[in-house]
């Protein structure tokens, strides 16, 4: 199951409730209509801030165990509190580039730095391009807009603290979108029961790039 986030994909293109109270609430009404016990909720990137997020907002009673893959937390945005964060000038940037236009924005993204296809000896798949090309253009642009704060801006410190069900953290360490080094270590000392995987070389995009891998490992996490 991959549910739409609020103002992405098919869902509605709602004008607010883009930020990760209302992914982790919408997430959270989701999984009580369908009745889910003993889940296992895997997200990436973004996504890995909403499963940490639906976590501590909502409790565990449905939850056997977590994934989180290339993901946010704690937190991107440079601060007092997260020196090793990327400066806000990063994620001004990304606004700006998305607002100019959204188009070459997704295009650009995803033959660069997303897939690591900018780096030396990649061999870039134009499938693959195009397909992650699609999916943000089926999105709406205010969603996507406040979505870059909402993955940037939150500080999921105290959310991971309150998590006790196993959970892997998986991360590349050549992930040009979220630094490793400030993110995935950070992320399993915080939780109870973190476990994290490096995968050297591996991008951002890695579910995609080496989907055998990354699929293999979440498979053995979870009948573990």
């Amino acid at each position: 199951m991959r549910p739409d986030r609020c103002g992405h994909g098919r869902s509605a293109q709602v004008s607010e409730g883009h930020d990760m109270d209302h992914y982790a609430d919408d997430l959270a009404a989701l999984t009580a209509h369908l009745d889910l016990r003993d889940a296992v909720h895997v997200g990436h990137s973004t996504g890995g801030g909403e499963v940490v997020h639906y976590l501590a907002r909502h409790g565990e009673s449905r939850v056997a165990k977590a994934a989180i893959i290339s993901a946010v937390p704690p937190q991107m945005v440079r601060s007092e509190n997260n020196p090793g964060g990327l400066p806000q000038s990063v994620f001004d940037d990304l606004q700006a580039q998305l607002a100019a236009n959204r188009s070459e924005f997704y295009l650009s993204l995803a033959a660069g730095p997303f897939y690591g296809f900018n780096r030396p000896g990649a061999q870039p798949s134009d499938a693959m391009i195009r397909n992650w090309w699609r999916q943000g253009m089926m999105g709406g642009a205010k969603a996507h807009y406040d979505g870059i704060v909402a993955f940037s801006q939150t500080d999921f410190t105290e959310d991971l603290k309150k998590i006790t069900v196993p959970t892997l953290v998986m991360h590349g360490d050549d992930d040009q979108i979220v630094p490793y080094a400030d993110s995935a270590p950070l992320s399993a000392k915080l939780l109870a029961n973190g476990i994290l995987k490096t995968y050297p070389g591996f991008p951002h995009g890695m579910p995609t790039t080496e989907a055998s891998t990354i699929n293999a490992d979440l498979l053995d996490f979870v009948r573990s």
